[in-house]
C-alpha cells in the first residue's frame, strides 16, 4: 500500500511480489513505531521517493508485525536498510543518516548513479 507520502507499506504477506519481484531496485526501511530514529528517516524516505522515484522503489515494513521478513534477513537493529536488486539483497545500512548520506551510499547500487 502506498502512503500519501509515496512510500509504501509492506508486509511478510506482500514482500515477495512487492519487493522481490520488483522490475526497479528497492530500498527497505525496517521500521518499527517506537523507534525515534525510524522516525526522523521519514521525511529523508519521503524526499527519495520523490526524487528518485523512477529509477528506485522506496517502501517500509514494520518489524514488529512482520516477524517472518525481518528474521529471514536477520535485522537485529531499527532503522536498517536493504537495497534489493534482482530480488536479492545487494546492500545494507544500519542507522539513520542525513539525506546526502543516503544518496551518496546507494550510488553504485541504481543504474546511472544516483541524480
Amino acid at each position: 500500500m502506498i502512503k500519501a507520502d509515496g512510500v509504501a507499506e509492506v508486509t511478510d504477506a506482500d514482500f515477495a511480489r512487492e519487493v522481490l519481484g520488483a522490475d526497479l531496485p528497492v530500498l527497505v526501511e525496517f521500521t518499527a513505531d517506537w523507534c525515534p530514529p525510524c522516525r526522523q528517516m521519514g521525511p529523508v524516505l519521503t524526499a527519495l521517493a520523490a526524487q528518485e522515484g523512477e529509477r528506485l522503489k522506496v517502501v517500509q515494513l514494520d518489524v514488529d508485525t512482520n516477524p517472518e521478513t525481518t528474521l529471514a534477513y536477520q535485522v537485529l537493529s531499527m532503522p536498517t536498510f536493504m537495497v534489493f536488486r534482482g530480488g536479492e539483497p545487494v546492500k545494507s545500512m544500519v542507522g539513520a543518516r542525513p539525506a546526502r548520506r543516503l544518496l551518496a551510499e546507494l550510488e553504485d547500487v541504481l543504474p546511472g548513479g544516483v541524480g
